[in-house]
């Protein structure tokens, strides 16, 4: 029989940290240790109870989410999953060091609570088991690549690629780190993250801001395009097909592929079925194995595919099963992948 999880929830409302403790508390599998009104509370609390997880409000009196994990992570690197409704500071906290997030419900109805409930529990989880990475604890690895952000000189061939990548659990910073690495004119890339409605648009918007490239929230009919990446929407499907010599994607809302929508194995598929060899599939961080048999599709069509090392992981899953049924041309570090991608497209 597994340990049970020692889980510590920190929320300043009466409420909710009751419906936490009440709901988390019938898992067989999870234990509530306990409990904090805010980060001051929270730090002296945390190192005491020596949790294996922590739920954390982003927006709190005193001091922020944001604030907390940064002080935090460094001292006592904890996997942190933060509860959060539609607000772009969660993105600040996960690049702080936060494993996850689940968006806070409507607590009036009884789906949205249960739906949260059930995702944050399946998060607990997946969180028990994450690598913590703490921006700036150590060095970069040896293999990490600088390439330069300005205009590149691409073959026809290299330009007509499509590059499509798909991440889970970590997957937000990893796919910017990625992405921050790539020309302005890199050929066109197609992303699914898991990532819930509402904020896979905040996110296409942050990206945007710090990376050469163009970056947006797909939306049907949308061409794939040099110099610009499109993030799948939460809550739909995204898949990339072809008419003539042009490509597009289609957004969609079809059922849960391999327990996501939208799915990696959805987009993977699609691009092994319309592109070919004219594509490159990169799997990154991420719990299950949503992505690898698309990968595997992919590298049978003649596709490159690159798969994030365990090593760089917050959660080896998707890129070893991906690894271990041989969808992967090159296993490489988050920090190397961009220049494994560049190295690859100046060969064409």
């Amino acid at each position: 029989m597994m340990n049970k999880i020692r889980v510590f929830i920190v929320d300043d409302s009466l409420l909710f940290r009751k419906v936490l403790i009440d709901n988390l508390s019938k898992n067989p599998n999870i234990e509530v240790i306990g409990y904090a009104v805010d980060a001051f509370d929270a730090e002296r609390k945390i190192p005491a109870l020596k949790p294996d997880v922590v739920t954390l409000d982003v927006e709190m009196p005193r001091v922020n989410g944001i604030e907390f994990v940064k002080k935090l992570l460094p001292k006592y690197p904890v996997p942190v999953i933060l509860v959060s409704s539609l607000n772009l500071n969660v993105f600040e906290a996960l690049s702080a060091g936060a494993v996850d997030f689940v968006r806070k419900p409507d607590m009036s109805s009884s789906n949205s609570a249960g739906t949260f409930l059930n995702t944050l529990i399946s998060k607990i989880f997946i969180a028990s088991r994450a690598v913590i990475k703490v921006p700036g604890a150590s060095p970069a690895p040896k293999e990490a690549v600088r390439v330069p952000i300005g205009k590149t000189s691409f073959s026809l061939n290299a330009c007509n690629t499509i590059i499509a990548i798909g991440a889970s659990t970590g997957g937000t910073e990893a796919t910017l780190q990625v992405l921050k690495e790539l020309p302005a004119d890199t050929p066109g890339i197609v992303v699914t993250q898991h990532m819930p409605e509402g904020f896979t648009k905040m996110y296409a918007d942050r990206l945007n801001r710090l990376c050469a490239m163009s970056v947006k929230e797909a939306k049907s009919g949308d061409a794939i395009e040099r110099g610009q990446v499109l993030i799948a929407p939460g809550d739909l499907q995204m898949k990339v097909v072809k008419t003539g010599s042009r490509y597009t994607v289609n957004c969609y809302s079809g059922e849960k592929v391999s327990g996501h929508r939208p799915s990696v194995d959805v987009l993977f598929q699609s691009l092994a079925d319309t592109a070919g060899a004219s594509s490159v599939g990169i799997i990154m961080t991420g719990m299950g194995r949503d992505g690898a048999s698309g990968l595997l599709s992919m590298r049978k069509k003649g596709a490159f595919t690159i798969g994030q090392d365990a090593e760089s992981c917050v959660v080896y899953g998707m890129p070893m099963v991906a690894y271990n049924i041989g969808a992967v041309t090159r296993q490489v570090s988050c920090s190397g992948i961009a220049g494994v991608l560049m190295k690859h497209l100046n060969s064409l």
